[in-house]
């Protein structure tokens, strides 16, 4: 509570006007704060990918596995399949279910590039329901 000197009366009366003067510090220490940080939430890095440590996602009864190797051969469970006739030896393992759940996996060496083209080839199949593998890891410490 604040208090004003009064010329006509003796007595303090009480003044109801805020002090923003703290506010305005904490605001402006806040802003400082926020200013220094922002550059620390970008970060250039290299990425490693295929490990996780998220918990994985409950599958389907009967997921389909899809694998790219290294020498960029595909294979859907264990047998492989050529790239010419995929789509039709996907369709055939699912019986043309396209809610089926894909597990897609490829090799570490495998490019970027390639690993887009299996899904996008997986997509414009029908099935939607496409999700990386990776390996589990533990938490890092």
């Amino acid at each position: 509570m604040a208090g004003r000197i009064s010329e006509s009366s003796g007595d303090l009366d009480e003044n109801s006007e805020i002090n923003v003067t703290p506010f305005i510090d904490v605001m402006l220490v806040l802003l400082i704060i926020f200013m220094v940080a922002a550059p620390l939430a970008t970060v250039d890095m290299k990425v490693d990918l295929p490990q996780s440590v998220a918990k994985p996602t409950p599958r389907d009864d009967k997921p389909i596995f899809v694998t790219l190797k290294a020498d960029l051969t595909l294979a859907i469970g264990n047998e492989e399949a050529p790239r010419e006739a995929f789509v039709a030896e996907l369709n055939r393992i699912t019986g043309g279910n396209t809610e089926t759940r894909v597990l897609l996996r490829a090799d570490r060496l495998v490019d970027y590039g390639e690993l887009m083209t299996v899904m996008n080839l997986i997509q414009n199949a029908g099935y939607g329901k496409i999700a990386l593998v990776g390996l589990e890891a533990a938490p890092a410490r």
